[in-house]
């Protein structure tokens, strides 16, 4: 879409121009695709997909996955929407519509679904307990009105709603992801705060200096790669990206656009809500009962879930796919079905992950063909091309990177 752009910019938006970016638009929000000059020569080219699924594609997503996961990449995520919740029922609140366990000590960092009765998923978000009575959502640019309009109903439907106040803080804050095996040598020299594992652990949120910025760190990712979310407000946020910029320079650090987070998410197994989780789709049934704490007590949700539990398991699960063309790429919606049989469901998100040089598929399927090594077919535009069901994240799946 043209018209009416540009018109949300965030305050890296200068730096990210003068690198040759390629922007799309969410939300209203100009955003990286891709870095024309990450792939100047085509080295990559050769990564293209088949089809309609190379289209609308640059050899620089290759190049910027590639770079992610060999040195580091510098992400503008500013317009992810963050929302916060305060006031002194602000954590009981957030007990009562959160899978997971939120009450946890301040500077934790939690990850989990927002079920509705169904134990579908409304919300999936990560929340940092920033006080004893102040928590922050980050969820994705294009679910920030749709995840604030169903907690605040949800608000107004809690035993205490005066005791809970939500706010959308978006627009206030600049948010950069810095990720990649050399993310904190890139950090390290910036700032006077100790970065290893003992004094800044995985899923931590610390306030920290990054050179005469002050920033909220999370130690969190969506790609599957040592590093940070690091958040300041935005009047800072130019001088955050040029900061980080200057420092990465002797790392070999790129910009990196969403296409690049798309293949690396999917590497990794990380679900999008939408595609791979909606609110017809539950926890379980996506994979992600790591997530669920059904020993805390109610919450929104927890029947419906505990009923699944007790009959044994979900009857459909989620699916990792592997096709055996790795340059034959889905889309998304594409059937599902045994070699040669009956169509069993759809893709629900699919993409290239160029650094393990596989096409990936993610499908809900029965729960008895979600067995490793089962063999399924997907169609592309009239061809049926076999697949196989993968065991876990086809990237990194004990998660010893992100925690390195």
């Amino acid at each position: 879409r043209h018209a009416g752009r540009p018109l949300r910019r965030s305050a890296a938006y200068a730096a990210l121009a003068s690198l040759g970016c390629e922007f799309g638009e969410k939300g209203m929000w100009e955003r990286p695709n891709w870095f024309a000059d990450n792939d100047v020569i085509g080295a990559y080219e050769h990564y293209r997909p088949k089809g309609w699924a190379g289209r609308h594609w640059h050899g620089a997503v290759a190049a910027e996955a590639v770079a992610c996961r060999q040195s580091v990449a510098l992400f503008d995520e500013s317009s992810f929407a963050k929302l916060q919740v305060r006031g002194p029922g602000a954590a009981r609140f957030l007990e009562w519509i959160c899978a997971n366990r939120i009450d946890r000590p301040v500077g934790s960092v939690v990850y989990t679904q927002m079920c509705n009765e169904r134990g579908g998923i409304e919300c999936d978000v990560t929340v940092t307990r920033l006080a004893a009575d102040r928590f922050e959502i980050i969820t994705g640019t294009a679910f920030g009105q749709h995840d604030l309009g169903w907690i605040l109903k949800q608000r107004n439907a809690f035993a205490e709603p005066d005791l809970v106040q939500i706010d959308d803080v978006t627009s206030a804050q600049t948010y950069l992801g810095l990720w990649g095996p050399a993310a904190r040598m890139v950090l390290a020299p910036l700032t006077s705060s100790p970065l290893d594992n003992a004094a800044f652990p995985y899923l931590c949120a610390q306030t920290i200096m990054v050179g005469a910025v002050p920033v909220l760190a999370r130690r969190v990712t969506y790609v599957g790669e040592l590093g940070w979310e690091l958040a300041c407000p935005t009047e800072y946020g130019a001088t955050l990206w040029d900061t980080l910029w200057e420092s990465g320079r002797f790392h070999q650090m790129v910009a990196g656009g969403y296409r690049a987070i798309e293949s690396l998410r999917l590497e990794k197994g990380y679900r999008a809500w939408s595609a791979d989780i909606t609110p017809e789709d539950t926890p379980l049934e996506a994979g992600l009962g790591f997530a669920v704490s059904m020993d805390k007590g109610a919450f929104l949700g927890r029947a419906a879930l505990a009923a699944q539990l007790a009959g044994g398991g979900p009857a459909r699960r989620l699916v990792c796919l592997v096709l055996d063309d790795p340059l034959a790429v889905c889309l998304g919606s594409e059937p599902v079905r045994l070699p040669g049989g009956e169509v069993l469901g759809r893709v629900t998100s699919g993409g290239a992950g160029h650094s393990t040089r596989t096409s990936i598929a993610f499908a809900y399927t029965p729960a008895a063909l979600g067995v490793p090594g089962t063999r399924l077919e997907v169609e592309l535009f009239g061809d049926w091309v076999g697949a196989t069901v993968h065991r876990g994240p086809v990237w990194d799946p004990t998660g010893s990177r992100i925690r390195a």
